[in-house]
């Protein structure tokens, strides 16, 4: 998910408007990425991020994209949103003396398509710092909640190009959560998907948890490897929106609501089982609303019996639901947010201790 180094290699060949310098800067990606020739990286899920670091004035950005919305930020302060497709590269030469910490970031959901990051690359008088990943580190799976669907849009009504452009993952509640805690992270949630049952039972051959393995979105055939970089002592997981808002229609494969209930449990207790025993240090918070928080609190029972201590449920309720499709709103995240840091420190200082 994480992968820390220095990215070496012309470039050059993938962005064809300009000649980019053979030393970028040592990176830190937050999220699943796939490695290119020449060290550029692929990436497709919501929010993944690059982070470097440098002492001086001047900074380039490389990249490439097919209409992914990624900001720029420096120093904590958004300078850039790169939202035209094809390659772009920017430089920032008005930064000042002394260190300074650069991020590129994915703000929108972009299922069908792949970017690129090619580097971020010193200017004059500018030298490279080490990359500094961070000791905490969390995971979040979901839906469009975990996204941050249209979560910065005014209006319950949206086009499919409205919700598009007013989804930042940034201000999701996971990245405000590890932001508050000091934390990197990774993003996988796809919209419209759920554990067993996808929104109005549409692509029945998918779930939530058949794509989750997937490097990238739009990748049916890449599958993330266990990075010994990647070891989360915490996984969010917020499933369940999809699965039960929608009434079943006739040849779905679930006669009835208890038998669909009866599949999201046990399916959904052996995904946190096999995620618990690829990542045997982490911590588990289920996610859910009143709609199916008794769903949720019986698979945190049944796999709290096998691993005790290891999960807790976050029940929610009274968001404002005022972005497109009811969606939360940019409060909804901030409140769910702060409930984050409740419950996982309902773990004790130990739940970072490993």
């Amino acid at each position: 998910m994480r992968v820390v180094g220095n990215i070496a290699g012309l470039v050059a060949g993938l962005l064809a408007t300009a000649a980019v310098a053979a030393e970028p800067l040592p990176v830190n990606i937050g999220g699943r990425t796939t490695p290119l020739p020449g060290g550029a990286h692929e990436f497709g899920w919501p929010g993944v991020y690059f982070e470097s670091r440098f002492k001086g004035p001047e900074v380039s950005v490389a990249a490439e994209t097919q209409g992914e919305h990624l900001a720029v930020i420096i120093d904590g302060q958004e300078r850039a949103i790169v939202r035209e497709p094809g390659p772009t590269r920017l430089t920032f030469s008005d930064l000042g003396p002394g260190e300074h910490t650069i991020r590129l970031q994915k703000t929108t959901e972009d299922r069908n398509s792949r970017a690129r990051f090619l580097g971020f690359f010193p200017g004059k008088a500018t030298s490279p710092l080490p990359a500094a990943p961070l000791s905490r580190q969390i995971e979040f799976i979901g839906d469009s909640y975990t996204v941050g669907y249209a979560n910065t849009s005014g209006s319950r009504t949206c086009s499919q190009t409205e919700i598009h452009d007013t989804t930042d993952t940034r201000k999701a509640f996971g990245p405000l959560f590890a932001e508050k805690l000091d934390a990197d992270y990774g993003v996988e949630a796809w919209s419209g998907f759920g554990v067993v049952r996808n929104y109005n039972g549409v692509s029945p051959e998918l779930s939530a948890l058949k794509v989750y393995p997937r490097v990238i979105p739009a990748d049916s055939m890449g599958q993330a490897p266990n990075s010994p970089d990647w070891k989360p002592q915490l996984i969010v997981i917020g499933l369940g929106t999809n699965d039960f808002s929608t009434p079943l229609h006739t040849g779905e494969r679930w006669s009835d609501q208890k038998e669909l209930r009866a599949d999201y449990r046990a399916q959904y207790v052996a995904f946190v089982q096999e995620l618990a025993k690829r990542q045997p240090q982490a911590r588990f918070i289920l996610m859910a609303n009143a709609d199916w928080r008794g769903e949720v609190e019986d698979v945190a029972s049944q796999v709290s019996r096998r691993l005790p201590g290891r999960v807790r449920v976050l029940g929610f309720s009274g968001l404002e639901l005022t972005a497109c499709d009811y969606h939360p709103s940019l409060n909804d995240h901030a409140a769910l947010a702060e409930q984050l840091v409740m419950t996982a420190g309902l773990f004790g200082p130990e739940l970072w201790a490993r």
